[in-house]
């Protein structure tokens, strides 16, 4: 069966979110290297990139996901894309004229941040137009494995760019990349209907969304459990490539192929979701996803020179596998159960939490690598993944996430049983 292959409009959104992610991932790795090889930047000064790029989810994250809910959703991807494209296509320019710095750097990531959490608020919310609830799953552990499959081979083209041409060369392919993603996207033919409602005041609009999550057990555990997941994870990959690059002595080809092979455990998590959701239940399956990934994490530090970097990939290899799979089943969880008109409120109330400890990752990460150590501060970044893992409690008891009808009252919840 051809499944969503043989839906159009899925497989436009799918080639164009799978090229900017590839695009991204390649940038992923190049800003980095940009700031440690070209402006020969601090610890510090590396992890600000991660911080300032993931900004903008604390400080416009709530009305923006009010400011999608009332727009339609393929619009405002177009121009977040188109956006991106600008921002990091001016950063090729800056480098021929002798332009680029480091404050030019920051810019540039926090620019392309906050189209990045406008894209992302209105890419989850607008995958059910195009697809039925039956194939949400599907949906998902599609774009979910693509982009996986980017985050493999992202890093190695990073580091085979900047081998060639230089570290700027694959914020170049980002630019490219969100271009391609434009034209995809422009040539979907389904239209979304907004419904129409009473204009709220955006502040009465925010509450309504926090007031969903905040009093909903299960989205309210996800949201403090993945803010403190992200502060682990931030602050372990924001110094990867320093780790990597000065502490191990890598070469920018070796940083790009070590990320590349670590980043391949999201391809395999992606395609394991769906059937250990069928195998295990869906809330068994995001828990067991979660508890095998943590101590993954702890393999990292004990890296050394040559055959040592083994230990890196198998570190992140686990992680990714189990974050990725526990992704997929819990962004379709998300869809399946919030009332659709609310979606963007709910996503931005949860991400501004969720997200909102990334910037703060990024900054201690880089502070940390400082004066502790780049080595012990990984270590301290693997504690916090593992340490984190006491806050699941409430899934221990059910097979399989609650669906709920749209329009549901919010707060009439199945409990543990």
């Amino acid at each position: 069966m051809k499944g969503l292959w043989g839906n159009r409009d899925f497989r436009l959104l799918w080639t164009g979110e799978t090229t900017s992610m590839l695009g991204s991932m390649v940038a992923t790795t190049a800003l980095p290297l940009v700031a440690v090889i070209t402006l020969q930047a601090s610890t510090f000064g590396v992890a600000l990139l991660t911080a300032v790029a993931w900004l903008p989810w604390l400080v416009i994250g709530l009305p923006a996901g009010a400011w999608v809910d009332r727009l339609p959703k393929r619009p405002v991807m177009l121009i977040c894309n188109t956006v991106s494209m600008v921002v990091f296509g001016s950063v090729p320019v800056a480098a021929a004229f002798g332009a680029l710095t480091m404050p030019y750097l920051l810019v540039v990531a926090l620019l392309g941040g906050v189209a990045k959490v406008f894209f992302s608020l209105a890419y989850r919310a607008y995958l059910p137009t195009l697809v039925g609830e039956d194939d949400l799953l599907e949906g998902n552990a599609k774009l979910d494995g693509s982009e996986s499959a980017t985050q493999v081979a992202g890093p190695g083209l990073a580091g085979l760019l900047a081998q060639a041409f230089g570290p700027v060369s694959g914020v170049l392919v980002d630019a490219v990349s969100f271009g391609v993603s434009v034209l995809c996207v422009r040539a979907i033919r389904v239209r979304e209907t907004v419904a129409a409602a009473a204009r709220t005041p955006l502040r009465s609009q925010i509450a309504e969304g926090l007031r969903f999550v905040t009093g909903d057990r299960y989205l309210r555990t996800l949201m403090t459990f993945g803010a403190v997941s992200n502060l682990a994870l931030t602050g372990y990959s924001s110094i990867q490539v320093v780790f990597l690059s000065r502490t191990l002595g890598a070469s920018p080809g070796m940083v790009g192929l070590v990320m590349a092979l670590a980043a391949s455990g999201g391809v395999l998590g992606a395609l394991l979701a769906g059937r250990l959701g069928a195998r295990f239940g869906t809330a068994r399956a995001f828990l067991l996803c979660e508890v095998f990934a943590a101590p993954m994490l702890f393999l990292g530090p004990l890296s050394s020179p040559g055959w040592g970097l083994v230990l890196a990939v198998l570190a992140v290899f686990g992680v990714c596998t189990g974050v990725v799979a526990s992704n997929v089943l819990t962004t379709t969880f998300r869809q399946q159960y919030c009332p659709p008109e609310l979606f963007g409120r709910i996503s931005s109330s949860a991400s501004i939490v969720n997200y909102g400890t990334i910037p703060l990752a990024g900054v201690c990460s880089g502070l940390l690598g400082e004066v502790i150590g780049v080595r012990a501060t990984l270590w301290v970044a693997a504690g916090v993944l593992v340490a984190a893992l006491p806050m699941l409690v409430p899934f221990r008891k059910l097979r399989d996430f609650p669906v709920r009808a749209a329009g549901r009252p919010p707060l009439r919840l199945p409990l543990p049983t």
